[in-house]
């Protein structure tokens, strides 16, 4: 038997969400035959892929990689901020109005 890590045992939460899919036979026979060679139930195998590849997915898309060029424009940007234009002195004016005014 592989090994198999069941990462939703560990949220202490009550099982009250329920999740449902209909697909088709083969897919379905596939599931049941490597959740039987993992030793658990189609249930547990499923949520933990699911759960496995929604983090992976969450994390790749809260990180933003930039080249070393990118990075250095960023950082230079942050070190020496340019002033601001007039445009966004007006935008700011409105927004300290509009925020003093629902006070």
């Amino acid at each position: 038997m592989l090994n198999f890590m069941n990462l939703a045992a560990d949220i202490e939460e009550p099982k009250s969400a329920r999740m449902e899919q209909r697909t088709k036979p083969s897919i379905k026979a596939q599931i049941q035959q490597a959740a039987a060679l993992l030793g658990v139930d189609e249930t547990t195998f499923v949520t933990s892929v699911a759960l496995e590849r929604a983090r992976a997915t969450l994390a790749y898309h809260e990180r933003t990689l930039l080249s070393a060029r990118d990075r250095e424009m960023v950082l230079s940007a942050l070190e020496s901020p340019a002033e601001p234009t007039v445009t966004l002195r007006k935008m700011m004016a409105l927004h300290k109005d509009s925020a003093s005014s629902d006070v």
